[in-house]
């Protein structure tokens, strides 16, 4: 006759249990938080390859429709869509007065990023108005992002709805290799405080308008250009759209 457990070891057995499942769980976290950072890396390629694709179809020129909010996933989708796969959805762009009917693919979703299935349309990635502004339009901006912050982030957005886009080259983009081309910010996958999104300077978001966060689809390395980079830099510390 078999004996049974004792009550006492079968505390210790689920307390040996929960200990192990402790030590654990850090690491399996870190290792799915790892893996979806290899899906939003190689998503970014592919954006990266589509947009080649773009500028190869349009005599070298990065995409602009004269629509302010283009630096939007929602709104940059429609311009290149037709270089990503994914079956179609309906849409309505921030600026568009009726939905479209766009093709889109998780390509544009990172699997960290929640809120973008929640509200952007299953869009996590931002296209760097750096290409679809001059570099001496972006310069204008300076003293209105060096004061950037959660708080008025709403008057950035206007400033930068007030600059008419104007096509860019892969010649006309100022120092290109130092740009992200498109990219999202480092808090989808380490969260910290005080995010506030593409806003944040001292967190080096502001990747509408300006250079590389953590996850980063970069212009042609061969891209050259004689004219002047914009003057203000942000931290270059890595963290980030």
């Amino acid at each position: 006759m078999s004996r049974a457990f004792t009550l006492i070891e079968l505390l210790v057995v689920i307390t040996i249990v929960a200990l192990l499942t402790a030590m654990l769980l850090p690491v399996l976290t870190k290792a799915r938080e790892s893996a979806r950072k290899s899906v939003c890396q190689s998503n970014l390629r592919q954006i990266g390859v589509a947009f080649g694709l773009y500028t190869n179809d349009h005599d070298g020129f990065y995409p602009c429709n004269g629509d302010p909010n283009l630096w939007m996933g929602r709104n940059w989708r429609v311009v290149i869509q037709a270089y990503l796969p994914g079956g179609t959805m309906r849409s309505l762009p921030p600026g568009y007065s009726q939905p479209l009917t766009v093709r889109h693919s998780d390509v544009l979703l990172c699997p960290s990023d929640e809120r973008a299935i929640q509200v952007w349309e299953r869009t996590s990635y931002a296209y760097s108005a750096s290409f679809f502004h001059t570099p001496d339009q972006i310069n204008s901006l300076a003293d209105k992002l060096r004061k950037s912050n959660c708080a008025n982030w709403q008057a950035i957005v206007l400033a930068l709805r007030n600059l008419p886009p104007i096509p860019q080259s892969e010649a006309a983009v100022a120092y290109p290799t130092q740009k992200a081309l498109s990219a999202e910010w480092l808090s989808n996958h380490e969260k910290f405080a005080g995010d506030c999104g593409f806003w944040s300077w001292g967190r080096q978001c502001q990747l509408p308008f300006r250079r590389r966060t953590c996850q980063v689809s970069a212009p042609p390395a061969n891209s050259s250009s004689s004219e002047r980079p914009a003057r203000h830099q942000p931290d270059q510390r890595r963290n980030s759209r």
